[in-house]
């Protein structure tokens, strides 16, 4: 299925690693050029080698998205390197398990302003051109109590943002959605380091997903790319949950 993807400019946060690392090569593999940042050099250059690898530009830079200058600087370097913004995935998320100020700072700073300032940044471009797509990576911790709470609430808050944006921004082209995540394991992430170090409540949060496994950074990347594409142009506005079942309310 051709997704109309190929040689549009699509910038996603992180990039280095896991669903943010997979997401980029699904738009690669659909032949759109990439933009990827991290706060470190050395990943950086690997992933960026690996996609080049694919037949498409990239362009790479350290970045902490948690900081307004570093983040515009980016996207800046995005746009004239790649010719032009036509999506946007909103991945990097700060996360912290206490309930205390500074978990609240880090998670406020880089999961919901970086994703509200980098789609700040780049509607006027898309504007120019006719539209686009944005997506924000959210988390089912945002349809439920249970997860530690800044987090849930920071992602909470990039369904409400999406929302506004889609409803402000639809007459513009500009479409503006949400990916809802379950429980993704990759190397290195928590849950492969939950299931290495803490295997009774690995077991304990599977025993939660109907479809009997963790869901993968792959899974992630083909919602993403789907709802940026063509083939989605009628949505705009919405959460799309990748959860196998996970979350079990309604809405």
């Amino acid at each position: 299925m051709d997704l109309g993807l190929r040689r549009k400019g699509v910038v996603v946060t992180g990039g280095t690693r896991g669903i943010g690392r997979a997401i980029a090569e699904a738009f690669a593999d659909e032949g759109a050029n990439v933009a990827i940042c991290a706060r470190s050099e050395g990943a950086l250059k690997q992933a960026a080698e690996h996609l080049r690898g694919k037949g498409v530009s990239v362009h790479a830079a350290a970045c902490d998205v948690g900081e307004p200058t570093a983040l515009d600087a980016f996207l800046e370097g995005a746009r004239q390197a790649l010719g032009t913004i036509d999506m946007l995935v909103n991945n990097v998320a700060g996360v912290g398990f206490a309930d205390d100020d500074e978990a609240w700072q880090v998670a406020c700073r880089v999961t919901l302003l970086s994703a509200v300032r980098g789609s700040t940044k780049v509607v006027p471009w898309m504007k120019a051109q006719g539209g686009g797509a944005i997506v924000h990576i959210s988390s089912i911790a945002a349809l439920e109590a249970g997860w530690p709470a800044s987090y849930a609430a920071t992602k909470a808050a990039l369904i409400s943002h999406a929302k506004s944006a889609a409803v402000a921004l639809a007459v513009s082209g500009i479409r503006v959605n949400v990916v809802t995540l379950g429980s993704i394991e990759f190397p290195g992430g928590v849950w492969d380091q939950v299931k290495k170090g803490n295997r009774p409540m690995y077991d304990a949060v599977l025993g939660t997903i109907p479809s009997g496994r963790m869901g993968t950074a792959e899974e992630v990347a083909n919602a993403v790319v789907f709802l940026v594409s063509t083939r989605a142009s009628w949505i705009t506005g919405t959460y799309l949950t990748v959860d196998g079942g996970q979350h079990r309310g309604n809405l």
